[in-house]
């Protein structure tokens, strides 16, 4: 500081005796002398002016000298502090390392400490805790062991357990420095525990790969996902509870792909889907329980494309579906259940085109379906059951194009359809039974144009048609049972134009209600269909044949064993 300011004065009195010797030459030009020779007072004033501007020039050198030095100053501090940094990290490191699980306690919080303040370096300092975590794990030695052994375990898992913690801590919204824009791998690491309540997933990239759940719960419930990308790709859940109950997904990826449920939970429930994805792709269900009750899916996509069920349950229980896409794609069905019991569909899609049901249960008694697509299309149902029980059908389809039964059950006893479309078009049946018994028909279709009946039966027991419309419009019968025993037509429209009839039975005997029978083309053979000897309800009874024709002129060779009425 002192040169600096010996600087200064130097330039400054130089400065001053330059500029006082140009002023003076310039004043006493001739041109400057017509008013008479220079005063004392003009004089002073000159020299006041000329020392004014000399000394800014001296200060603006010393300013320019300070911040120099300044800098100089700064960057042997940032070295110093790099240097001090450094020196906490190895010695915090060190810590970690201890055989006392008292002083890896103390690291661990040392550890979090040093990754606040060292911005440069905060990625690093996370990786040490989470390699902390990928630590080989030893396993519970159980109440039989010895107590040392059994303490050992213990101090083992809290010094984890505290790592989980101050992770968890850092990515909620009042932490006061936040870790979520930084990524956590996980991948490898054994859980019997840990607690992401409330965490905020903004940024970021989260490893659970290949992890492995086997105990305790791990919990994410009211955590917000709105951009990370967490990873659970080929994780083990065997035991242990994993919670997102409440939590809310408005983007970024929750991925499951290839993991392995064979036990415990993983609870869904009331949580909110508003954007994102949670992909279960491949997943393998052998005893787990996946639980999306209550859930709310108003856009994004949950995934369970190629999964295999083999046990367990997935549950859609009272889940609200207005605009996001459940996708169940080429999934496999031989056990265990998927579950959309009372579940709201007023928008959105769920999938299961091309899956292969062989045993188990797919629910969805008592569901209301206003406005989304349930698809089925190409599916093969050849064991268990699809459940349709007291649905309620007015908006949107339920498409089951193109799919094949030949062994299993489609029940939708005592839904209601009054809109909408249940579509079986093209679809064959060989074997196993659709039930539409005691089912409502007041609006809406109900589509088996073009399908094949080769086997099994499809029942409209007691079911009442008073509007709407079903269509067999060029279906073909060549085997099985279409039951349409104790029905009532008193409304709407069965329709079996151009259907063909070379065996198997439909069978109408004895109707509540024949005041709209279904009706055939004229001149057509429908053999194998039987019909109620006596009218029911209505002034003409009978069959409804197409206009130009005659009651006559339908072929009843066969069917006329007509049940009693």
């Amino acid at each position: 500081m002192g040169v600096a300011l010996a600087l200064s004065f130097t330039v400054t009195i130089l400065g001053l005796v330059a500029l006082a010797v140009l002023a003076w030459v310039l004043l006493t030009l001739g041109g400057f002398r017509r008013h008479g020779a220079l005063s004392l007072q003009d004089t002073v004033s000159v020299l006041q002016l000329v020392f004014v501007s000399a000394a800014g020039a001296g200060a603006l050198v010393a300013l320019v000298v300070v911040y120099r030095r300044q800098k100089v100053v700064e960057a042997d501090s940032a070295h110093d502090r790099v240097r001090v940094f450094s020196e906490r990290f190895t010695a915090i490191a060190t810590q970690l390392g201890d055989d006392n699980p008292a002083v890896r306690l103390a690291g661990v919080h040392a550890m979090a400490g040093l990754a606040d303040d060292w911005k440069a370096n905060r990625q690093t300092c996370i990786d040490v805790l989470c390699a902390y975590l990928r630590m080989p794990y030893e396993a519970d030695p159980g109440r039989e062991a010895p107590v040392a052994e059994r303490l050992a375990f213990g101090t083992s898992r809290e010094v984890r357990h505290t790592i989980i913690r101050v992770i968890s801590t850092h990515l909620r919204e009042d932490a006061a420095t936040p870790w979520n824009d930084r990524n956590f791998d996980f991948t490898g690491v054994v859980f019997d525990g840990g607690d992401f309540t409330d965490a905020v997933f903004s940024g970021g990239t989260f490893y659970f790969t290949r992890a492995e759940f086997s105990g305790g719960t791990v919990d994410f419930s009211g955590a917000e996902f709105s951009a990370a990308m967490v990873n659970f790709g080929r994780a083990k859940f065997s035991a242990s509870t994993v919670q997102f109950a409440d939590a809310r997904f408005s983007g970024g990826t929750v991925d499951f792909g290839g993991a392995e449920f064979s036990g415990g939970t993983v609870d869904f429930g009331g949580a909110k889907f508003s954007g994102g994805t949670v992909d279960l792709a491949g997943a393998k269900f052998s005893g787990a329980t996946v639980d999306f009750s209550g859930a709310e899916f108003s856009a994004g996509t949950a995934h369970f494309g190629w999964a295999e069920f083999s046990g367990g349950t997935v549950d859609f229980c009272r889940a609200k579906f207005s605009g996001a896409a459940v996708d169940f794609g080429r999934a496999k069905f031989s056990g265990g259940t998927v579950d959309f019991a009372d579940a709201g569909l007023s928008g959105g899609t769920v999938d299961f085109s091309a899956a292969g049901l062989s045993g188990g249960w797919v629910h969805f008694t008592g569901a209301k379906f206003s406005g989304a697509t349930v698809d089925f299309g190409g599916a093969g149902f050849s064991g268990g059951t699809a459940q349709f029980n007291w649905a309620e059908f007015s908006g949107g389809t339920v498409d089951f194009g193109g799919a094949k039964f030949s062994g299993a059950t489609v029940d939708f006893g005592g839904a209601k359809i009054f809109g909408g479309t249940v579509d079986f078009r093209s679809t064959g049946f060989s074997g196993g039974t659709v039930d539409f018994s005691g089912a409502g028909f007041s609006g809406g279709t109900v589509d088996f144009s073009g399908a094949g009946f080769s086997g099994g039966t499809v029942h409209f027991t007691s079911a009442v048609f008073s509007g709407g419309t079903v269509h067999f419009t060029s279906a073909v019968f060549s085997g099985g049972t279409v039951d349409f025993a104790d029905a009532g037509f008193s409304g709407g429209t069965v329709d079996f134009a151009g259907a063909g009839f070379s065996g198997g039975t439909i069978d109408m005997g004895n109707p509540r209600d024949w005041s709209y029978p279904p009706s055939f083309d004229e001149g057509g053979s429908v053999s194998g269909v039987l019909l109620p000897s006596t009218p029911h309800g209505g002034s003409s009874g009978g069959l409804f044949i197409r206009a130009g024709s005659s009651r006559n002129s339908v072929r009843f060779s066969t069917f006329l064993q007509a049940a009693e009425c």
